[in-house]
């Protein structure tokens, strides 16, 4: 590495719900001999980024809660109901202390390895491969693999998230219609939405997307705030509703809940775009002060708004609301939030497929329209899915329980055993049975959920 700091490439650090966003490290490959490569302990990854545009501490906290909150607060009472009212309190506060410390491992784990290769930033899936790169023998012949097992585990992820958008936007319009007597299939509502989200999606500067996405912040926060007036009326007895649910339903309210609190994808832009990076992570830093508003609020609504509504509460809480015009308008607001927001998702995905797909284009005119062909090809995956599967709650559940438990809780402690292999996994090798510990969780809500979710959708339709 040069002595000359290196300019930081970043996507999109706006409300984007557990993404990955682009970093390019643009750097000059130097024999390990070289003069000019530093010791590894005066190497500072920080010091040696060259941001255009630094991010404060409370810049940081706000894109942090805007990376964790957006569709899957409002599912966190079905997942309740799936819980039931105790667990459902002890389990999500549960789930989002691991999944705030999978965070901090896979920090920890990219510095480590930004002062092993001398670079100055790491993505999600470049963390992944020099781990394997450099962890036991045996395994580093499949780091390039890893690499492109997390980007696809990225890409289905994220065309999770927009065919949950996608469904999101109808069902709560189909809602809003029906207050003005309106009455018409969701499906219907699906394909008058297909052209305007198609078009927003083919904006390919993210410059035009960011004032989109302080509009959609502010509809979510109003969105929420006349939810929470609602739930927090005329509350019944807790008794009325389950302590415990059944242990058939644990699988789909592990997936509903895994799916809001995975923001892990947002974490390493976010650390690598920091004035004082050094500010993000220990017990009152960035990190943790961000990950406790999420789990309080994820917790709040999940508990409040099952025990105002109970067995009956739906996939997104916005659709128990009474049939007023201001509960009206938080289903409107919320919608056009969720709408505005589909560029941003949509960007992650297509910013993964299109430089592998536009690798294998040689005529100029298929390099000439191959773009907005795949741009159209993968909206239309997001619009099929949420057609053929009209599931709120069961996509969300499923898109946690396959791809968003992988990311948050298999992937980082593995990086971190692949990282610190052999002798630095603490005494009696504390963190590689911590590690194993977590990957057990996580794999069982893998495979349960998945099968579970699939189940239900397979005899729903």
């Amino acid at each position: 590495m040069n002595d000359e700091k290196q300019p930081l490439l970043t996507g999109p650090n706006n409300s984007i719900e557990s993404v990955e966003q682009t970093v390019e490290l643009v750097t000059d490959p130097v024999s390990p001999l070289s003069n000019s490569e530093k010791p590894k302990g005066d190497y500072h990854p920080a010091s040696e980024r060259c941001l255009e545009h630094p991010t404060s501490n409370f810049d940081t906290l706000i894109h942090l809660l805007k990376g964790n909150i957006g569709t899957g607060i409002l599912a966190m009472p079905d997942a309740f109901k799936n819980a039931g009212l105790v667990l459902g309190v002890f389990g999500t506060l549960i789930m989002g202390a691991i999944c705030t410390h999978c965070m901090h491992m896979l920090v920890k784990c990219s510095h480590e390895l930004c002062i092993r290769s001398q670079k100055p930033a790491l993505s999600f899936s470049e963390v992944i491969e020099d781990s394997f790169a450099s962890g036991p023998v045996s395994l580093r012949p499949y780091a390039k693999t890893m690499k492109k097992i997390v980007s696809v585990f990225l890409v289905i992820t994220q065309m999770g998230f927009c065919c949950v958008y996608f469904l999101f936007v109808a069902t709560n319009l189909q809602d809003t219609m029906r207050f003005f007597n309106v009455n018409l299939n969701v499906h219907v509502y699906l394909a008058l939405l297909y052209l305007p989200i198609f078009a927003l999606a083919m904006v390919k500067n993210l410059k035009y997307l960011s004032p989109v996405s302080l509009v959609a912040s502010i509809m979510t926060a109003w969105g929420l705030v006349i939810t929470f007036y609602y739930i927090l009326q005329d509350l019944p007895p807790t008794h009325t509703v389950k302590a415990f649910s059944s242990w058939h339903q644990i699988p789909l309210y592990f997936g509903t809940a895994i799916y809001a609190f995975e923001g892990i994808g947002v974490i390493l832009p976010l650390e690598n775009n920091m004035k004082t990076p050094e500010a993000f992570g220990g017990w009152n830093g960035v990190l943790n002060t961000g990950m406790v508003i999420v789990a309080a609020l994820y917790t709040g609504i999940g508990f409040f708004g099952y025990l105002k509504y109970g067995e009956r509460v739906q996939g997104s809480i916005t659709l128990n609301l009474p049939n007023s015009l201001l509960a009206q308008s938080v289903r409107a607001v919320m919608a056009a939030s969720i709408f505005l927001s589909y560029g941003l998702q949509f960007y992650v995905p297509m910013n993964i497929v299109w430089p592998y797909i536009k690798s294998k284009l040689t005529s100029e005119q298929s390099l000439k329209y191959g773009e907005a062909v795949t741009r159209f090809v993968l909206i239309s995956i997001t619009f099929l899915a949420a057609a053929l599967i009209p599931n709120l709650s069961g996509i969300i559940s499923l898109v946690g329980a396959f791809s968003s438990s992988a990311l948050a809780l298999i992937f980082p402690p593995l990086i971190e055993i692949m990282t610190f292999w052999p002798d630095q996994l603490g005494q009696s090798n504390w963190k590689l049975w911590k590690d194993i510990l977590i990957m057990i969780f996580g794999f069982t809500g893998f495979v349960f959920g998945t099968f579970i979710n699939v189940r239900n959708i397979f005899f729903a339709y």
